[in-house]
């Protein structure tokens, strides 16, 4: 999976990951900006465990990580790779590492149906036609 997202950016075509076109890197990241899963993509469903749901048993940051981390190796074989200057992934998506790790550990206890920025929460509910906004200490943090 990580290959075929690496794809754009090996051929020179694209500069990062979340930049590159017809990429799952890309969907996923405008999708949950959003508050939702793509419908065409198998979902990351955290941490290996007892009546796991379908899906691949890890956390989408820990898959964009990877594909940032692999994606600034330089290939002698292979014309393009992410700069080393540029930030890493999640700090190029404005979402700092420590505000990331605790929404994710204290997702269950602590927040309601959607976390993220005001303005995407406005309009996930928008969107689901619900009339109350969820509250949560958390959306601050992606703001």
């Amino acid at each position: 999976m990580a290959y075929v997202d690496l794809n754009p950016l090996r051929a020179k075509i694209s500069e990062t990951p979340e930049a590159s076109e017809f990429t799952s890197v890309k969907k996923r990241v405008v999708a949950a900006k959003h508050q939702k899963q793509p419908k065409l993509l198998y979902p990351f469903v955290c941490n290996p465990r007892e009546n796991m749901p379908d899906g691949l048993p890890f956390e989408l940051s820990d898959y964009l990580e990877l594909v940032d981390i692999t994606g600034r190796i330089i290939r002698e074989d292979k014309r393009g790779s992410i700069d080393a200057s540029l930030l890493p992934i999640l700090q190029r998506l404005n979402i700092s590492s420590e505000n990331w790790l605790r929404i994710a550990t204290e997702f269950g206890a602590r927040t309601g149906t959607v976390v993220g920025a005001e303005q995407s929460i406005v309009h996930y509910c928008d969107s689901n036609k619900l009339n109350r906004k969820p509250r949560s200490s958390h959306n601050r943090l992606l703001a």
